[in-house]
């Protein structure tokens, strides 16, 4: 009868050996999926970053861009004057 006893504990203990073992191939592949989508975005910023660095660097060196007011040609109250410039953005559409 003693050797039945150790005989069904061994066998609960390689039931949940097994299922520890499950989660741990769920858990992986699931960590696996995350950081495939977090490089994916890492990726997907790191071009939107170069984007936009070439369009800031495109307008500064764009003949038609008009260099923006000094904070000390503001009024007393805070706003610009009718004649001062402003800095125009190129519109999406001309994006590539």
């Amino acid at each position: 009868m003693g050797f039945r006893f150790f005989e069904h504990r061994r066998d609960t203990h390689l039931r949940r050996s097994r299922e520890y073992l499950e989660e741990a191939n769920v858990a992986r592949v699931e960590h696996q999926a995350a950081a495939e989508h977090h490089a994916a975005l890492a990726k997907m910023y790191a071009q939107r970053i170069v984007r936009i660095e070439e369009e800031i660097l495109s307008a500064l060196h764009s003949p038609s861009m008009v260099v923006p007011a000094s904070a000390d040609a503001l009024s007393e109250d805070g706003n610009r004057g009718k004649g001062e410039s402003v800095l125009a953005y190129p519109s999406r559409a001309f994006r590539t």
